[in-house]
């Protein structure tokens, strides 16, 4: 049950966050800046999403219990926003977002502020992986699940740190289609997913109320 948890915990992760999606979008944000600049960028940004998605990791629980919201509720509710996603993923709104952003984000006069705004947030700690991290530590079982957890979330921002360091190589290798076809297959993945954890929040729901 452990190593299911983690390889579904690991899949949710990896396709809401979407390192080779981020790849274009980083060098369009670091467009102007020389490749020192541009590394420290990409750990500035790693370790500031790291940081959000660890506090809502062990505080997302609780936040949820001081506004009342249960568990199975946030499981549907978060389910159905992490579907929302996955379509915009396979229609490619998502990645038309994400252009948006970092047109946004080249127009700043300071690019190390791009390190926070649009790459830290929203596109690595955006709703979407923030939701999941919430929903995966409700579910983690036991101690060794949430430890599990976290190691998975440090495997997959250090994925994202490596996707940066060598975005224009990996830009050049798969091309705008390759990585079209990789986020629309990350797109359906993401859906079966959302689905799963909408569909177990409503039998939760429902064995509370019986």
């Amino acid at each position: 049950m452990l190593i299911e948890f983690l390889l579904n915990a690991f899949a949710m992760l990896f396709v809401t966050i979407d390192p080779i999606g981020l790849a274009p979008v980083f060098l369009a944000v670091t467009a102007g800046a020389g490749s020192s600049e541009r590394k420290q960028i990409a750990i500035k940004a790693i370790l500031i999403s790291g940081g959000t998605l660890m506090a809502f990791f062990f505080a997302g629980r609780q936040l949820l219990n001081v506004l009342g919201i249960s568990q199975a509720a946030f499981q549907v509710a978060g389910g159905l926003l992490l579907f929302i996603i996955a379509v915009e993923m396979i229609f490619e709104h998502r990645q038309k977002r994400k252009a948006e952003s970092a047109e946004k984000a080249v127009e700043q006069e300071d690019l190390s502020q791009t390190a926070v705004f649009p790459l830290a947030i929203p596109l690595i700690a955006g709703p979407a992986t923030i939701s999941a991290i919430i929903l995966l530590a409700g579910q983690a079982p036991g101690f060794t699940g949430q430890i599990g957890l976290i190691a998975v979330l440090l495997s997959v921002l250090a994925m994202s740190l490596f996707v940066f360091l060598l975005a224009a190589r990996i830009d050049q290798l798969l091309g705008s289609t390759v990585q079209l076809i990789i986020t629309r297959l990350f797109g359906v993945i993401l859906a079966a997913l959302s689905v799963q954890f909408v569909a177990d929040g409503i039998f939760s729901l429902i064995d509370m109320h019986s």
